[in-house]
């Protein structure tokens, strides 16, 4: 339980700096920060299988994300399938915008388990976007972070990075390029 407290005061410290950086100014609109997923895309996954002792060990994957909005674009819902060496993955993202946080929570639910992950919190500025959480690697709890990154209106890249320290470090366990189809 005290892993998991300190993980929580972490968040919170990293999504209240976020937040006093802008200011007293009303959060800005990011209702559309996710347009951009909208459609079919091809999707080329590597996962770091031992992101703490150098990376080294990866697996990768191709496949096919799809994106729809629902709400007027105030949500999006995502379903991914791919295929590698280890064979077939698939597993489905929501999103939802809160507009009086001016923030995106996203949820994760892999089709192996069906369970929902910890959801993930955070905003897009200058074109990139952070989501921060929490999950549990190799039986501690540890911070994640979700990256959405060189957009651009037929590519984009995902990728996510876990911290055991806080938020001073973090390594790369996922990432993504994607490029339209339709």
């Amino acid at each position: 339980m005290g892993n998991v407290l300190k993980t929580g005061t972490a968040i919170a410290a990293i999504l209240v700096g976020a937040a006093a950086s802008a200011g007293d100014a009303p959060p800005r609109n990011g209702a559309h920060d996710f347009d951009f997923v909208r459609g079919v895309w091809h999707t080329h996954v590597t996962k770091v299988l031992d992101p703490f002792d150098g990376g080294s060990l990866t697996e990768t994957m191709d496949g096919t994300k799809t994106a729809r909005p629902i709400w007027g674009g105030r949500a999006w819902l995502e379903e991914i399938e791919a295929d590698g060496r280890a064979g077939h993955w698939e597993g489905a993202t929501l999103f939802v915008y809160n507009a009086k946080a001016g923030q995106w929570t996203q949820d994760y639910i892999d089709s192996d388990s069906g369970q929902i992950e910890t959801p993930s919190v955070g905003s897009f500025k200058d074109g990139r976007g952070e989501l921060f959480g929490t999950t549990v690697y190799k039986g501690s709890t540890v911070l994640s972070r979700e990256v959405w990154s060189d957009i651009t209106e037929d590519a984009h890249r995902f990728e996510i990075s876990y911290s055991r320290d806080g938020g001073r470090t973090w390594a790369t366990v996922f990432k993504a390029y994607l490029t339209r189809l339709k």
